[in-house]
């Protein structure tokens, strides 16, 4: 049908008309080349399906949590990513404060934090087990508005596990950890951001280096002393303030060598919020054991 009438208008006794196109009457407003239904402006490549996809849309590959043929690189939607994740991480970060700055200056709910710890593991099982169905399903993280549940009932488990923690602290100590806690990470933050290197790299030493805080976290259990907790706490400290700057720059993107997708926008925040949780834990932590 093509071939037809492909040649019924290359025929020279049937020359084709001024002003019209291949086939179709010219409509007011179009341009050449457009074809009836096309708005103004656009040119018909732009309808055309992208490379490698026969239907225009571009494969997400689950198993390397990546968008294959998405260049990352592309200003706005890196920025609009980080954006969002940053934005998603605030709000994790004021419910957190709210609990803790709570339970640490109301005293009739620092006293019943104190005297029910059977709630710790009710708040413990529900945050490990929307953390676990958040890292291991892929599905579930990516699609809303399940992932914003689950990961606000991780936060609130998580929120509340921390004001029960801080409840063992005085408000002041709290406060400085605090205090800390925040300049500590904007710090490393704005280090991410600017450093040439390249951290993304040291996610296997990165990951040895939790093996080794975790078992010796267990034989510090039959070892108490200050000393030995000072030295766990400052550790820790430094292996996830590690981990802080490994995590943001994952989330960049760019020129370093591993990043993330731009639809994994609940995992980046995630796992800064864990990276800046462990961080305030183990400074109040050492604050704690430096004060007696």
């Amino acid at each position: 049908m093509q071939s037809d009438q492909q040649q019924f208008f290359s025929n020279p006794s049937y020359p084709q008309q001024p002003g019209y196109g291949v086939g179709f009457a010219p409509q007011p407003g179009m341009q050449p080349g457009m074809q009836p239904g096309m708005q103004a402006g656009f040119h018909p490549s732009a309808f055309a399906p992208s490379a490698g996809s026969p239907e225009g849309y571009v494969p997400y590959d689950a198993e390397s949590a990546s968008v294959k043929g998405f260049d990352f690189n592309d200003q706005s939607i890196r920025r609009g990513f980080i954006k969002k994740v940053y934005s998603i991480l605030t709000l994790q970060l004021s419910i957190t404060f709210v609990f803790v700055a709570f339970v640490t200056h109301h005293a009739p709910t620092k006293l019943w934090v104190r005297q029910h710890p059977g709630m710790f593991w009710v708040a413990f099982f529900v945050m490990f087990g929307t953390l676990i169905a958040i890292s291991c399903c892929g599905e579930l993280r990516r699609k809303a508005p399940a992932n914003f549940m689950f990961l606000g009932l991780f936060t609130f488990a998580e929120s509340f596990l921390v004001s029960m923690v801080a409840a063992s602290y005085s408000a002041d100590e709290v406060m400085l950890a605090f205090g800390i806690t925040a300049a500590v990470c904007l710090g490393l933050t704005l280090f991410a951001f600017q450093t040439k290197w390249d951290f993304t790299m040291m996610g296997g030493i990165l990951f040895t280096a939790m093996i080794i805080l975790f078992l010796f976290g267990l034989i510090a259990i039959f070892i108490p002393g200050k000393t030995v907790q000072l030295i766990y706490s400052s550790f820790g400290a430094l292996l996830f303030s590690m981990y802080l700057i490994y995590d943001t720059q994952v989330m960049m993107g760019g020129k370093h060598k591993f990043s993330i997708s731009p639809e994994e926008y609940v995992f980046a925040a995630l796992a800064l919020y864990l990276d800046v949780i462990n961080i305030f834990l183990h400074i109040l932590s050492i604050i704690g054991a430096s004060r007696n």
